[in-house]
């Protein structure tokens, strides 16, 4: 696996590729589950939780991210028959703000952003990526949100609207965390695309076409990139 030579573009996902999301929901569920005396359990599970309701609600109508949090959290309340009233489900949107970034991710940032031009492509809100946008260092040169194109990845409107606002897809990559909103998409794009694989995970598919590079960090693609 290899990285094109003409890439002048490298857009970015954010939330488990810059941001470390599953620490910041698990903090944000234990935190509000302790008010209570409830015990909120173990990580993986409520991460896996997490993950099977948002893709089924993201599937549905478009509506804004903060919603599809709030809806996620009562859905997880009821699997683990936690009396969460609906009024207490902001709780999770307004987390966001404190989601951190991966340790090496604003270093990396800044070296890429010295040799390309740099974008991000994220399922998520205007407001809310305002707020985790505090936590990264770098401007981007182009933004497109799941609130800007009215729906969720893995659907093709964020990738047409890149294109759209580049002029085309020649000399643009892609740099995704999730196989499933990211990598499979781009990959079925015909973008050059980048896996930044930090669990070692494999695609549900195991048929399913490999990206053109897979890192385990940022660190390991700013190398690779010679940024």
């Amino acid at each position: 696996m290899a990285i094109p030579k003409d890439i002048k573009w490298i857009t970015f996902d954010v939330y488990g590729t810059l941001i470390d999301w599953e620490s910041g929901v698990y903090d944000a569920f234990t935190a509000e589950a302790e008010r209570t005396g409830f015990d909120i359990g173990d990580k993986a599970t409520l991460i896996d939780l997490f993950n099977k309701h948002q893709q089924d609600i993201m599937s549905g109508s478009y509506e804004l991210y903060a919603e599809v949090l709030r809806r996620v959290a009562l859905k997880i309340a009821e699997d683990l028959e936690w009396d969460l009233e609906p009024s207490r489900t902001n709780f999770l949107p307004d987390s966001v703000v404190r989601w951190k970034p991966f340790r090496e991710a604003n270093a990396a940032l800044d070296r890429i952003s010295k040799k390309y031009q740099v974008g991000l492509v994220v399922n998520i809100d205007d407001k809310l990526l305002v707020a985790s946008r505090r936590h990264i260092r770098s401007d981007f040169d182009i933004v497109v949100t799941a609130q800007q194109v009215r729906s969720y990845k893995p659907e093709t409107a964020h990738f047409t609207e890149t294109a759209r606002r580049i002029g085309g897809k020649k000399g643009w990559m892609h740099v995704g965390s999730s196989y499933y909103f990211d990598v499979g998409p781009a990959v079925k794009a015909k973008l050059p695309t980048v896996w930044v694989n930090r669990k070692k995970e494999k695609p549900d598919d195991p048929k399913a076409k490999k990206p053109d590079l897979e890192v385990r960090n940022l660190r390991e693609l700013a190398d690779k990139l010679k940024a």
